[in-house]
């Protein structure tokens, strides 16, 4: 389909979906900011809503910002593309849930945190923090570029708008609403956006088993194609996805997500209990189960679809993450809406991703860089107005860097790979700081460097040598036979059967390491050279209270740290006079 025929079929009731959830959007940050009772006049209402929010808003919110139009786009052309072992993603997330709950959040809650940050603070001092927290904005200042450029790759799909036009647009109501509203109108906009999310996808899940044949057409059809592949147990590290990649891998780096990066953090605090941080917890993991499932099966649904004649051999679409868009406009243009349904989906998820990251990024900024410089406090609300600058500084910085994002390969392996520069490095010094006593600050800082250092030698070496072409992955098979007879039989002569690159032995063991694994390589480097570095500079400077370490851990302290430390001021006062 060409551009011309997508605008066509982009019709007048698709834009006026697609216009009707932009307005709501900015209607619910003007609201919170003019209408309200309580007005996001202060940092405290700014950024944490006043931790009034309800369970379900929250999980709602942090749904749709850990989703995003990468995994709306990116997991159906990972079922098309490569088989359907990343859905297995999911067996281990519960493990990851139970792991927050009872190791991270009660740390945080006794200590009654507003950041994570705060806690290396607490934990070693006021250097390790300020690592924490530049760890924290890379990770986000390369994720939000992602985050923009798919939807507005979709909408170029479906309209023929060039993509450079849409971004600036996206970021401008995105922008808007999270300057004025702050965590209120980013929690609201995301459980209506999460709404749409859902109902985008079941409409196409719907509409695509009808348009194929029903479930167990898609199911035969798959399983000819060889895309039915849950339980690949090849333990080689060097294979992009096996069970064991996919579970252990994906166990790290949503753990690394949920429970140090403030983007996600930042909710659970937001919450007035534990009891209800952990009833978000749960419902997170159901919602994330739904709607990751209701992608795959998006995904299974379009190979079924297109399994006689591949949209991408043919020409029709360039990159494998059109796919979902691309086959919206063949199967839901029947009913008018439809498509800007499913766009409105797309560029929901985006926009709650993307104001998630510039609210935690500028209370982030704030507290740690700016709030430390100065002379005398600033009033509240001007505060509150610095920091509705520094969202629109830092949303502008994001849309310059979209144009690097269209270099990249596939948008999840994209994604994950450059998160884990951060990631991994991060979540080994909170670790390092609730798990071993003997930890000091000099260990997790040359820690934390070390494993940067390496996991972002290793993941922008091996993104080099993709681009470069040294690197591929092998992909499963495509038919062109269905095709229209002239453009089979040009295409039979010209396409090179789907292999990977024979050199790929020959390139840096590293660079062919799984990227699912980075996360786990970059959090065990640094716990392992954090301790190490400790011990050789004799161990932790102060005692460590126990209310700095996870609760598994205090069965083992001694008796000097059995005493409970139920004031916070006593931890500051300490961590200020080291």
């Amino acid at each position: 389909m060409s551009s011309e025929d997508a605008t066509a079929v982009f019709s007048i009731f698709d834009y006026v979906v697609f216009a009707t959830m932009l307005i709501i959007s900015s209607l619910i940050g003007i609201y919170f900011a003019y209408f309200a009772k309580v007005k996001q006049n202060t940092p405290s209402e700014y950024l944490m809503g006043s931790k009034s929010i309800g369970v379900l808003p929250m999980s709602m919110s942090l749904l749709a910002s850990y989703v995003s139009g990468i995994s709306l786009l990116g997991f159906p052309a990972e079922m098309y593309t490569y088989g359907t072992q990343l859905w297995m993603v999911l067996s281990t997330q519960p493990l990851v849930a139970l792991t927050l709950m009872y190791i991270f959040l009660p740390v945080y809650y006794k200590l009654q945190l507003t950041s994570t940050y705060e806690y290396l603070n607490l934990r070693f001092n006021h250097t390790v923090r300020l690592l924490g927290s530049v760890l924290f904005l890379i990770e986000t200042m390369l994720y939000i570029p992602i985050v923009i450029y798919v939807p507005a790759l979709a909408f170029n799909q479906v309209t023929g708008i060039n993509l450079h036009l849409i971004t600036p647009a996206v970021c401008i109501i995105c922008i808007f609403y999270t300057t004025l509203g702050g965590l209120k109108a980013v929690v609201w906009t995301d459980a209506i956006q999460t709404v749409l999310m859902f109902a985008s996808m079941i409409v196409v899940v719907i509409m695509g088993m009808e348009s194929v044949g029903g479930f167990s057409e898609v199911w035969k059809r798959n399983q000819h194609g060889d895309r039915l592949d849950f339980f690949n147990l090849d333990w080689d590290p060097t294979l992009r996805h096996t069970l064991w990649t996919v579970a252990i891998g994906h166990y790290f780096s949503w753990l690394a997500t949920c429970s140090v990066n403030q983007t996600m953090a930042q909710r659970f605090l937001a919450m007035p209990t534990l009891k209800s941080a952990r009833l978000t917890v749960i419902l997170l993991v159901l919602g994330m189960w739904g709607l990751v499932s209701l992608c795959c099966c998006v995904g299974l649904i379009i190979y079924a679809y297109y399994h006689k004649c591949d949209p991408i051999t043919n020409g029709s679409v360039a990159k494998s993450d059109q796919l979902v868009p691309y086959f919206v406009m063949h199967v839901a243009t029947v009913i008018p809406g439809l498509p800007g349904l499913f766009v409105s989906g797309v560029f929901s998820a985006a926009l709650s991703s993307m104001s998630t990251g510039l609210n935690s990024m500028t209370g982030v900024i704030f507290e740690d860089f700016i709030k430390p410089k100065l002379k005398k406090p600033l009033s509240a609300a001007r505060a509150s107005f610095l920091m509705k600058i520094m969202v629109v500084v830092i949303g502008t910085i994001c849309v310059a860097l979209v144009f690097v994002v269209e270099n990249l390969g596939m948008l999840i392996q994209a994604t994950l790979s450059l998160g884990a520069i951060t990631a991994g490095p991060t979540l080994g010094i909170f670790v390092l700081g609730m798990f071993f006593p003997g930890a000091n600050s000099k260990g997790a800082i040359v820690g934390g460097v070390v494993s940067g250092s390496l996991i972002g030698w290793i993941s922008i070496g091996t993104q080099m040598k993709m681009a470069q072409g040294v690197i591929t992955f092998p992909k499963k098979n495509v038919s062109i036979e269905g095709c229209d007879s002239w453009v089979s039989g040009y295409l039979s002569s010209v396409v090179a059967p789907q292999v990977g690159n024979k050199e790929v032995e020959s390139v840096f063991a590293l660079y062919r390491m799984s990227y699912m694994y980075y996360t786990v390589v970059g959090a065990v480097v640094a716990v392992v050279v954090g301790y190490i570095v400790s011990l050789v500079t004799g161990g932790t400077e102060k005692q460590v209270h126990r209310d700095l370490l996870s609760p598994i851990v205090h069965r083992f302290l001694n008796g000097e740290r059995e005493a409970d430390t139920n004031n916070r001021k006593d931890l500051v006062m300490d961590t200020e006079l080291t």
